[in-house]
């Protein structure tokens, strides 16, 4: 932690949103990590391509891409900033499928929460896609990677 105020409360103790009006906009990413873990049953249609529902990596993809646009939708003191680029990968590997995502702004405050909220909801369509073949599918270790620009300057977990 930074050890100085919480900068979402006022005063008082309320809620807010940060002021980030006299901020200059720079160059800004994040990289969020995540894993959906599978049964072998799982893995094997995923690999194969034969999940009933269709093109589960495609549709994870374009999903986590949508969520990271719309993140200020859903966390209520996010701020509406220019997502200028968003890439949503995901690998399946023996055990399920890693999925990350990277988003790019040059604009007054950074993407942490957008390249987060990709991975979560790319997550919850990969569940939402192959939920019928294995109901015991879960998501794990949801959580940001590396940060870079800003006045907090770059981070790597």
């Amino acid at each position: 932690m930074s050890g100085g105020p919480f900068t979402h409360l006022d005063d008082a103790g309320q809620a807010r949103m940060v002021d980030v009006t006299e901020k200059n906009p720079t160059v800004r990413s994040a990289t969020a990590q995540g894993f959906v873990r599978c049964s072998p049953q799982i893995v094997a249609a995923l690999r194969d391509g034969a999940v009933p529902k269709g093109d589960v990596l495609a549709v994870a993809r374009i999903a986590g891409i949508s969520a990271a646009k719309r993140t200020p939708e859903l966390l209520p003191l996010a701020h509406v900033i220019g997502v200028h680029g968003a890439a949503v990968d995901l690998a399946i590997v023996d055990d399920g499928v890693t999925v990350s995502a990277t988003v790019r702004t040059a604009d007054r405050t950074g993407v942490e929460m957008e390249a987060l909220t990709a991975v979560s909801v790319a997550a919850l369509a990969l569940v939402d896609m192959v939920k019928g073949l294995d109901k015991s599918v879960e998501i794990e270790n949801v959580r940001l990677v590396r940060k870079t620009g800003g006045k907090s300057g770059d981070w790597v977990r």
